[in-house]
């Protein structure tokens, strides 16, 4: 008669924890925008905010509105980076991956080295890996070919204090004018700076010195760049990426959904519901790619470069 009890005791105190963490961070928020309103009705803050509104002016060769092209490649960026996060948490967390992956070698990717088995999970993050990266790659190329690069790189040093302007506006909540179509904000700028120029870069970069593809034998370049220096790095790097996702999307759709995503997915400034809409079938080709990431569907698509086992 006391196994419903304990049970009930079990579930209650496996929920109590995170109810006191998500409570503790609401009452932090709130603190936090209450700490915020005082701060901006001060006279010298006010006067801060009105130098510097939160937007630095960009230079009159910069591009206005978002083409075809770079709608195309927010969403193959954000399919890639979703999936890479799952993969990469499965490698971090499964102990007994359900199959292993070894590659072939011969013809053109024969080399000198051993083939090395490696989890299905973690032949998965790697070919992923890949394809964001070109895709990265394209998208470096045809920004600064198109002058797209001047609405993501500061131009001048101002940027910093408007940033700290745009910052207290959302944090007191009455959040800076949305222009992202002709200029983003500081904060953006700065943002979209951090995740494409340094956050991408060290992500690839201490995910390949992990991998098969670092040389081993290069004693100098691992004693400078050892791999346990790596790991520390990646996996922080990795939640960066989860809370980029989480608070761009939450701003997205708090600050004008409907004009945003004809921004990012419809190409043009108008308010319609032909944005939404194709952010909502990218949406469900995302989330169907992350149901049918499992090894009934990978293995035939790993098998096609190297033998699978279980």
């Amino acid at each position: 008669m006391s196994t419903p009890a304990k049970k009930k005791s079990g579930t209650t105190n496996k929920w109590a924890k995170p109810a006191i963490v998500a409570a503790g961070v609401v009452i932090g928020l709130l603190v936090l925008v209450l700490a915020a309103r005082w701060f901006t009705g001060l006279d010298a803050v006010k006067s801060f905010m009105t130098t510097y509104p939160g937007q630095s002016e960009l230079p009159a060769t910069a591009p206005v509105g978002f083409p075809v092209w770079l709608s195309w490649q927010h969403f193959l960026n954000m399919f890639f980076i979703v999936l890479i996060i799952r993969s990469g948490w499965q490698v971090r967390t499964v102990k007994r991956p359900p199959a292993h992956w070894i590659r072939n070698n011969k013809g053109l990717i024969k080399t000198r080295n051993a083939p090395t088995k490696i989890s299905l999970d973690l032949w998965f993050h790697l070919t992923l890996d890949a394809l964001w990266v070109l895709n990265g790659l394209i998208f470096i190329v045809v920004i600064f070919a198109t002058g797209q690069w001047l609405r993501i790189v500061p131009t001048s040093w101002d940027v910093f204090p408007n940033a700290i302007s745009a910052g207290l506006q959302y944090l007191s909540l009455n959040w800076p004018t949305e222009s992202g179509w002709v200029n983003y904000n500081a904060l953006q700028l700065l943002t979209y700076f951090t995740t494409v120029f340094i956050a991408a870069p060290l992500a690839i970069l201490t995910g390949i010195r992990m991998s098969g593809a670092w040389p081993k034998n290069a004693r100098t370049l691992n004693k400078i760049f050892p791999i346990e220096a790596a790991r520390k790095v990646h996996f922080p790097v990795m939640i960066y990426f989860v809370l980029f996702i989480i608070v761009h999307v939450t701003l997205v759709l708090a600050t004008g959904a409907l004009r945003n995503l004809n921004h990012m997915y419809g190409h043009s400034d108008v308010v319609n519901w032909w944005g939404f809409g194709i952010f909502a079938a990218s949406l469900v080709v995302t989330v169907a790619a992350w149901f049918a990431a499992r090894p009934l569907f990978l293995r035939p698509i790993a098998s096609l470069t190297g033998k699978v086992s279980k």
